[in-house]
């Protein structure tokens, strides 16, 4: 349980109705189980009860268009020096608060576009998205987990000489699951909707569907293996845990579906939980001995998606930037042949020229990518 507790949670509280904070029972932990989504406090008070709205078969609803856009600034990994404390102090929440409000502030009145923001408009108290291990650090790879880095086609250095060269989230074809709603810097909506036995779940960016069974039905033959998986559901109170097994290994668990690839016998549990009108609860338990030395959980609030709908996202699999890539690969082998030549030896050129995400140096500026 955490040491430090809020005082009042503020206006940007108010606006949520609830500040939810989330705890692991350290019993859960031990026995290596997914730990439980567990309400702690509402600033310096009890959490107020929630009533959870039921659809006409009786489940609860969890229906809308949601998104992780609340997050900015809560990091994956807990700065060390919050040790194992997994919120803010009241001094400290409320200086996020006032940081989320110059936000809003500033994006408003830059705003080219009254429809939709992709900034924080909520601030949340959690000192990290991962709240456990306790330290809120990612754990560590394992020796087999250290083989299996996402390639990095268009950002990296090659040489690029075929689409495996190339991530997934660059081909254009999936993000993976946690990397469809970690929160990335536009593209966070996720819309959920609802029929008896069934939960269908429809991601922003790179366009995914999952269609979640609750009916009770058993995992497909363990020989098929999909870039999402096969999850099956069921409701445990007005709680949804979803348990997704069949993976393939080559998503990874990161921004973007960046990071290490996991392997094949990695189990990923979500839960779900309406806590307020306007904030669903995701929690995620990552289980992969192979390629992690231990289990870690990831938990955020979802909130209401700023325009209420999903926008078109625009890319398709086998897209002009692999074509142009793989050319200019291609041009370059022709290049350094030539100059061997003429006897100059020299580095291969990468395909962005040294350039990030933007046309920025690396390491200033573009998302994810390395410092020089």
């Amino acid at each position: 349980m955490a040491k430090r507790r809020l005082g009042s949670v503020g206006v940007f509280g108010a606006l949520i109705g609830a500040q939810i904070l989330i705890s692991l029972p350290a019993a859960a932990q031990e026995h290596g189980a997914a730990p439980p989504l567990v309400i702690t406090a509402f600033g310096d008070k009890p959490a107020p009860r929630y009533s959870t709205h039921r659809l006409s078969w009786g489940e609860p609803d969890l229906q809308g268009v949601w998104s992780s856009d609340d997050t900015a600034g809560i990091p994956m990994q807990r700065p060390e020096k919050y040790g194992n404390e997994l919120y803010l102090t009241e001094q400290e929440y409320a200086e996020r608060a006032k940081q989320v409000a110059r936000g809003v502030d500033q994006a408003e009145n830059a705003a080219v576009s009254s429809f939709r923001s992709d900034f924080a408009r909520r601030a949340f108290a959690q000192t990290s998205l991962i709240v456990d291990p306790p330290d809120g650090r990612m754990p560590a790879y394992t020796p087999e987990g250290t083989k299996r880095p996402m390639p990095r086609g268009t950002y990296g250095n090659g040489p690029l000489d075929s689409v495996n060269d190339f991530s997934l989230y660059e081909r254009c074809i999936t993000r993976g699951i946690a990397g469809s709603t970690l929160r990335v810097v536009y593209g966070n909506g996720q819309r959920i909707v609802q029929a008896p036995g069934v939960v269908a779940l429809s991601y922003e960016m790179v366009h995914d569907t999952r269609v979640i069974y609750t009916d009770g039905r058993p995992h497909i033959n363990q020989a098929i293996r999909q870039y999402l998986g096969d999850s099956r559901a069921h409701w445990e109170g007005d709680e949804l845990v979803v348990e997704t097994t069949n993976l393939t290994d080559r998503t990874a668990i990161g921004l973007n579906g960046n990071g290490n690839r996991h392997s094949t016998q990695m189990k990923l549990t979500e839960r779900f939980k309406r806590v307020a009108d306007n904030v669903l609860q995701y929690q995620l338990t990552v289980d992969d001995p192979v390629t992690y030395v231990r289990q870690f959980t990831i938990s955020l609030p979802l909130t209401p998606l700023d325009g209420g709908r999903l926008l078109p996202y625009d890319c398709h699999e086998g897209n002009y930037a692999l074509l142009q890539a793989l050319g200019a690969e291609r041009a370059e082998d022709r290049a350094l042949e030539a100059d061997r030549a003429k006897g100059i030896i020299r580095e291969r050129r990468p395909v962005q020229g040294g350039l990030g995400v933007g046309g920025q140096p690396v390491g200033e500026g573009g998302p994810g990518l390395p410092p020089r």
